[in-house]
């Protein structure tokens, strides 16, 4: 069964080089985050990549990482852009700010029509979230609802960043391990007495450092792809006049399908230490941690040889 990751590069800055969080060079020989998140899944099984990516950058995207990874495996682009709306809707005025995840996805509609990943361009997930996802799409373990769709479930305190909070999809997993709720929820962090504390106040009530959260790794089939065309109109139509910043975000679009009892969602937990670089001091550490996991054989030195 063929499969494809998506990965969800649109919110790169348009000049290439230092500062651009998500092509700093973590490897020895200049690989960046997406190569070994590439190098995961093409070892897990998948055998396409789609990047998502805006056309002002596509030139440059390409030189930096496109053209070396095309010799590894299949690659396709589709383009994120503000203005790409369904027939009827326009950017309200004073919006620069882009729509969301869900958008970003959306964009795959025409390309994408296999069972699939998404995952952001600036996280390392680590290998087992990919074997763990791969198998569970070519399964084809029927859930029982409209949507049958996966999630990795990373451990909260193993996706924290030593240099300030981060925005989690904060998640609720029944007794089958299936994802009832998930609140995406800023401003976490661990305080000095080793408790986690968010913006939320009806999440502070209950999160744990053990609880699970999506890090935007889903797996879907191409039937999402379709819901999101129309359920993407339905958001618009619902955006308050004057409000620019408002976002069609994955997991709110998951939890809504949740609480309409039209989705089922294996939550499949990984033990695997997040890596990102959300802030710029981040950027150390992450490098230390590929050094300690080329060290330890998880990577050769030279990661595409």
């Amino acid at each position: 069964m063929n499969t494809t990751l998506i990965i969800m590069a649109a919110g790169i800055g348009s000049r290439f080089g230092g500062g651009i969080k998500q092509l700093a060079k973590m490897g020895p020989n200049g690989e960046i985050i997406m190569d070994y998140s590439i190098r995961d899944a093409k070892e897990a099984g998948f055998n396409k990549v789609v990047f998502i990516i805006r056309k002002d950058i596509f030139e440059e995207f390409e030189e930096v990482i496109g053209n070396r990874i095309k010799e590894q495996i299949d690659v396709e682009y589709v383009f994120q852009e503000l203005d790409d709306l369904p027939e009827g809707f326009e950017v309200p005025a004073g919006r620069t700010k882009p729509w969301g995840t869900g958008q970003a996805v959306l964009c795959c509609k025409d390309v994408v029509k296999e069972p699939f990943v998404i995952i952001n361009a600036d996280d390392y997930y680590g290998k087992e979230a990919f074997v763990k996802l791969h198998d569970f799409l070519v399964s084809g373990e029927d859930l029982g609802r409209e949507f049958t769709m996966g999630m990795a479930g990373f451990i909260l305190k193993n996706t924290l960043s030593d240099n300030g909070a981060v925005t989690r999809g904060v998640s609720v997993v029944d007794e089958k391990g299936l994802l009832s709720q998930v609140h995406e929820t800023t401003g976490i962090e661990m305080n000095e007495e080793g408790k986690i504390v968010c913006d939320n106040e009806e999440v502070q009530k209950w999160i744990s450092p053990d609880d699970k959260v999506s890090m935007n790794m889903w797996a879907a089939y191409p039937e999402f792809l379709e819901y999101l065309a129309e359920d993407f109109k339905n958001f618009l139509s619902n955006v308050e006049e004057g409000d620019i910043k408002k976002e069609y975000l994955l997991p709110n679009i998951v939890d809504k399908l949740l609480k309409e009892g039209r989705a089922n969602v294996k939550v499949l937990e990984t033990q695997g230490r997040w890596f990102g670089v959300t802030y710029k001091e981040d950027k150390e550490s992450v490098q230390k941690a590929f050094e300690g996991l080329i060290k330890d054989g998880v990577y050769p030195a030279d990661l595409w040889a």
